[in-house]
């Protein structure tokens, strides 16, 4: 039995190790795309601005931060991945400090500026380093 659990134990250290399979990528691509629908429906809903979806927004951007911190980089992609994370650190953090404010306080101007300026750039660059690392 206590054999049987190390061989276990020791799988799942190895996995773990693991860079992410292809599909992996695309499947965060596939939350990343979640989170933005979820603060967009925000944006053209006034009345999904509330507590409820709020949360939704928070949650479904949490999902895609604690996915991407269990995968690992691909072998020979390693800046792209690190490229990645920062750019989904800096997009985070301006969407929860800056751009749901802005949303939730109806500062149109503000929000659909940082929307299409740099938070689009980075959603653009993510896409990019997705279909990189998905290879």
């Amino acid at each position: 039995m206590f054999h049987a659990l190390r061989l276990f134990v020791s799988a799942l250290v190895v996995a773990a190790a693991l860079p992410a399979s292809a599909g992996e990528f695309a499947t965060l691509k596939d939350e990343i795309v979640t989170a933005r629908q979820a603060l967009v429906t925000m944006v053209l809903y006034r009345d999904k601005r509330g507590p409820e979806q709020q949360r939704t927004v928070k949650t479904t951007a949490d999902a895609v931060s604690a996915h991407l911190a269990k995968l690992k980089a691909p072998e020979g992609k390693v800046a792209e991945f690190k490229e990645l994370k920062s750019t989904w650190d800096a997009f985070k953090q301006t969407r929860e400090k800056e751009l749901v404010p802005a949303i939730v306080s109806n500062e149109r101007e503000k929000y659909e500026l940082l929307g299409a300026g740099i938070q689009k750039q980075r959603l653009d660059r993510m896409y990019a380093l997705l279909a990189l690392l998905d290879r």
